[in-house]
């Protein structure tokens, strides 16, 4: 299990006071068939954190990068009717990637987080017709190509793109300050 899933769950039992198994237990106990219903249940009920509601969905459902036998699987899910994205990710990952040797890219069922100390951004093929990068990037004016992302949501802010040409400068100059602030 990677480091910052690892604080997370430790941090989770000192929060709220119960273990993760504990809170796989009361999600199990719901009978919940989606991650969303999942999340408004301990958000709603129990007044969680996003970032809590989503670590115990994920881990209830087994859908997380840790849970996962072969990552590389999860990405190949993600492109399933999509496939005509998967070069825009490689072409994000390849340039993320200079950015510095501390990345770690957990990949999910249905997109990337890219983390240093704290998750900076996310990659995802959002549906057939946009892709879209999120971006951490806390106080940020949204600007150019940079929107606003909705409050409680896991990232500040997003890019829609449809197209590998659209990556430009721009789009790499936001990942590259969001890469430094999380560090």
């Amino acid at each position: 299990m990677d480091k910052a899933s690892q604080t997370m769950i430790d941090n989770l039992a000192k929060n709220t006071g119960k273990t993760l198994d504990q809170w796989i237990v009361i999600v199990r106990k719901q009978n919940f068939a989606k991650h969303g219903e999942i999340l408004k249940f301990l958000k709603e009920q129990h007044g969680l954190t996003h970032g809590f509601a989503n670590l115990i969905s994920l881990k209830a459902r087994g859908t997380d990068a840790g849970s996962a036998e072969n990552k590389s699987d999860l990405i190949e899910k993600q492109y399933k009717g999509k496939e005509h994205f998967k070069p825009i990710y490689d072409k994000l990952i390849s340039g993320i990637k200079k950015f510095g040797n501390d990345i770690e890219i957990a990949p999910k069922n249905a997109n990337v987080s890219l983390r240093r100390k704290k998750q900076f951004a996310l990659l995802e093929p959002a549906t057939k017709t946009r892709f879209e990068i999120g971006i951490n990037l806390k106080g940020q004016e949204a600007k150019g190509k940079l929107e606003a992302e909705k409050p409680g949501s896991m990232c500040t802010h997003k890019i829609k793109i449809a197209d590998i040409k659209e990556i430009d400068k721009e789009i790499m100059d936001w990942l590259k300050a969001a890469y430094e602030n999380a560090g």
